[in-house]
């Protein structure tokens, strides 16, 4: 979801609501959602988190209470939040932003599926990866 689609919606409003981790937007559609800060964690664009390719996304766990500590603009078309455990390599779109908000109580449930395949929960430490998998080149 790199990139603005032509005619979609752009924010008109965004509010990071420290507080209730939330990340209010609203947008020119008249659409408007709060995305808590740990869905947009979890569902970073970074390729830290989503991989290199389908099959390669790494599943995030232990991210319940990060904050946003900073979010900065990139362009007319994305903003950067500085996450709290330090993870500051997703670049969140326009689009990228809607989908978030329109689709996140399937996203929820995807989460919590693929947390019950891999036997661990929402609070679970995240382990280190092992091996020469990583991006550490990047």
């Amino acid at each position: 979801m790199a990139g603005l689609q032509a005619g979609a919606p752009t924010p008109t409003a965004l509010t990071v609501h420290g507080q209730s981790r939330l990340l209010e937007v609203a947008f020119s559609d008249g659409a408007g959602f709060k995305i808590p800060f740990e869905l947009m964690r979890v569902y970073s664009p970074s390729a830290e988190v989503q991989g290199h390719g389908p099959g390669q996304e790494v599943l995030q766990t232990g991210k319940r209470e990060v904050d946003i500590v900073a979010l900065e603009p990139v362009g007319n078309y994305a903003v950067k939040p500085v996450f709290s455990d330090g993870h500051d390599s997703g670049l969140f779109t326009w689009d990228y932003l809607y989908h978030l908000g329109a689709e996140q109580d399937l996203l929820w449930q995807d989460y919590e599926r693929r947390l019950q395949s891999a036997g661990v929960t929402r609070d679970t430490p995240m382990v280190a990866a092992s091996g020469g998998s990583s991006c550490a080149s990047h």
